[in-house]
C-alpha cells in the first residue's frame, strides 16, 4: 500500500517541471518535487523514490528503475484521448491536437492473472490513421512495455479492437 501511496505522489507531480520549460521538464520537477517532499517531512528513502520515478518518466532518457518509476510511465505514457486537446479550432491542429483529438476513449488494463497490462484505445479514423500515432507516439509505447516488463508483465496495445503488439 505505501509504494503504490508512493507512486500516486509521483505521479500528481511528475509534471511540475513544466513550470520551468518544457525541456528537461522531468529533471527540473525531480529538483523541484525533492524540495516540496522534503519540506512536508516525507522521510528521506522515499524522497529518493518519488523523485527518481519523476526524473525518469520523460521518453528522450528515462530509465525504469523501480515499480513506481514503471507505474508513472505507463500511467502518463498512456495518457491519450481527447481531454488532453486545449485548442478549439480543429482548422489549426498540430500533429499532436489532431491524434489525441482523434482518441475517443482509452482504457489502461491489468489482467494481474495473465499477467498483461493492455492499453486500449478507440481512434476515429477519420480524424486520425493509427500510423498517426505510431510515428508520434512509438517512443511511449516502448517505454509502456519496458515499464510493464520491470513488473513481470508484457504489455499489450489495442487500436479499435486490433491488438498491434
Amino acid at each position: 500500500p505505501r509504494e503504490a501511496e508512493l507512486a500516486a505522489i509521483a505521479g500528481y507531480l511528475h509534471d511540475v517541471g513544466n513550470i520551468v520549460n518544457r525541456h528537461a521538464h522531468a529533471h527540473s520537477g525531480a529538483l523541484m518535487a525533492w524540495i516540496i517532499l522534503q519540506r512536508l517531512g516525507l522521510p528521506i528513502e522515499e524522497i529518493v523514490q518519488v523523485v527518481a520515478a519523476i526524473g525518469n518518466h520523460d521518453e528522450g532518457d528515462g530509465e525504469v528503475v523501480s515499480a513506481i518509476t514503471a507505474a508513472v510511465m505507463l500511467a502518463d505514457k498512456s495518457d491519450v484521448g481527447r481531454s488532453r486537446v486545449r485548442n478549439p479550432d480543429i482548422s489549426t491542429f498540430d500533429e499532436h491536437d489532431r491524434v489525441n483529438y482523434a482518441v475517443e476513449q482509452m482504457a489502461l488494463h491489468t489482467d494481474v492473472a495473465d499477467r498483461t497490462i493492455t492499453l486500449r484505445l478507440t481512434v476515429d479514423p477519420a480524424t486520425s490513421v493509427a500510423a498517426d500515432y505510431f510515428e508520434l507516439f512509438l517512443s511511449r509505447m516502448l517505454m509502456c512495455r519496458r515499464a510493464a516488463r520491470f513488473l513481470g508483465c508484457e504489455f499489450q496495445f489495442e487500436i479499435n479492437r486490433t491488438r498491434i503488439f
